[in-house]
């Protein structure tokens, strides 16, 4: 059937719109609820939210939800998202449940959906649930409503859990480091963790009011953190998103530090030391040519997923491998956790500036980024894609970059939208190729 909640991601959108309100987050409550009701045991939820004003609407909802067919709720108030997703597993959850839309702006909305495993549900678990949600659900019994509760240990147990991703030996003394938090899920554990462990730490992004969550700040919004670290001299800046899933690095001169090239840090130091699995790095088709060259070079390989964490993710178990991202910062390291998670990437970063002694501007700079071009076509029916014309403009394409370059052409997954991104080493060609497609697509459109 076509999904009409459920997206990339789970479900997203503006809130208290037609598809994102408290009537849809205690349907999302009542089928999950539902769904999970597997066995005799007491059936418990945890769920957290980032700090958007939404979010309470979204987590009383939802806990009406749930207590209505018989579930207990565990409330962890403002949290990242894989905090979540490692409190689903260690506290025997039968499902997780987080509250963000990530790294978009506050007037969003989401809910994201984890298994008793911790990690993201299956399409079959998203398509049942959806369902469900269709049709009216048999509720509890009068004795068997569900509690809910909120805990005040979760930050304690996620802090704890993520500096346990490093030795115990590792010390971040001496180390002057700006976080931004983006107003949102870690404004407090990410500055405590970073500073626990030793270094001076200037915060920001640390003042949620409900509405200024990824609002200038964060791995979205750039030029704050960049003019702080040279403003501050500080070693490096962490740029965290609003659920905290994603990372984007700022070296000691400024310089941006993307997905790609943490992607390579990591990958290239657990080679180097025999404990990267699966022979490579898993990334999606956005990750840039000059990242699978310089894993190649040494031995390694790059598999390319569809663009989402979860296409990466699915890719990773599937084939064995514990080093996965994106382009645009969502890690998964899944020696340390279950999905996405930018406080643990960023002390791995950190790690590594230690133990290597480099600075920043050295270390995470791995290759020359290929000429990279992306552009949307806006269409208003049909299949572009499908058109005669628009398939002979692609194949040319195809021909004229074969081994010196890449061509992703894709439909957008929220938006009646074509991206055409092509790479190259030359700059010009790649910029021309992009413009006949989308003069092609256009024309079709």
């Amino acid at each position: 059937m076509g999904r009409h909640y459920f997206g990339t991601d789970g479900i997203r959108g503006r809130a208290n719109g037609k598809v994102l309100n408290a009537a849809t987050a205690m349907k999302v409550g009542q089928a999950a609820g539902r769904h999970f009701l597997r066995g005799s045991h007491k059936h418990r939820v945890v769920i957290g939210k980032d700090t958007r004003l939404s979010g309470y609407m979204m987590e009383t909802a939802l806990v009406a939800g749930f207590t209505s067919v018989g579930m207990d709720v565990i409330m962890t108030g403002p949290l990242p998202t894989p905090a979540v997703a490692l409190l689903t597993r260690e506290m025997r959850a039968d499902l997780g449940v987080m509250i963000s839309a990530s790294h978009n702006p506050y007037a969003d909305n989401g809910i994201k959906l984890f298994g008793p495993d911790g990690f993201k549900l299956s399409d079959a678990d998203e398509e049942a649930i959806e369902a469900a949600m269709l049709v009216e659900q048999e509720l509890a019994q009068a004795d068997a409503i569900g509690r809910a509760r909120r805990i005040e240990d979760s930050r304690g147990r996620y802090i704890h859990a993520i500096k346990q991703s490093l030795p115990s030996d590792t010390r971040l003394d001496g180390l002057k480091i700006v976080v931004d938090c983006a107003n949102g899920a870690a404004y407090t554990v990410a500055p405590t963790v970073v500073w626990e462990l030793g270094a001076e730490v200037i915060a920001m992004g640390v003042s949620p009011d409900g509405l200024n969550i990824n609002d200038g700040v964060g791995s979205t919004s750039l030029d704050a953190i960049r003019a702080r670290v040279l403003e501050e001299g500080a070693d490096i800046g962490i740029a965290l998103d609003g659920d905290a899933d994603r990372l984007i690095v700022i070296d000691e001169k400024g310089q941006v530090v993307d997905g790609d090239q943490i992607m390579a840090l990591i990958g290239l130091r657990l080679a180097a030391s025999g404990e990267l699995r699966g022979g490579g790095v898993v990334a999606t088709v956005m990750s840039n040519l000059g990242l699978e060259r310089l894993l190649n070079d040494a031995g390694l390989n790059l598999v390319r997923t569809k663009v989402g964490d979860r296409y990466v993710l699915e890719a990773m178990r599937a084939g064995g491998y514990n080093v996965g991202g994106e382009q645009s910062g969502h890690m998964i390291l899944l020696d340390h956790a279950t999905t996405g998670d930018g406080c643990i990437a960023a002390l791995q970063v950190l790690a590594a500036l230690v133990h290597t002694g480099k600075r920043a501007s050295e270390l995470l700079h791995l290759f020359d980024p290929v000429p990279q071009l992306l552009k949307n076509v806006t269409y208003s029916g049909g299949d572009p894609l499908a058109d005669a014309q628009v398939r002979s403009v692609i194949a040319d394409a195809e021909a004229r970059l074969s081994g010196r370059g890449r061509l992703v052409i894709r439909k957008s997954g929220t938006e009646p939208k074509i991206r055409v991104m092509a790479e190259g080493d030359d700059a010009g060609e790649v910029e021309q190729v992009v413009d006949e497609i989308c003069a092609a697509v256009k024309a079709a459109a």
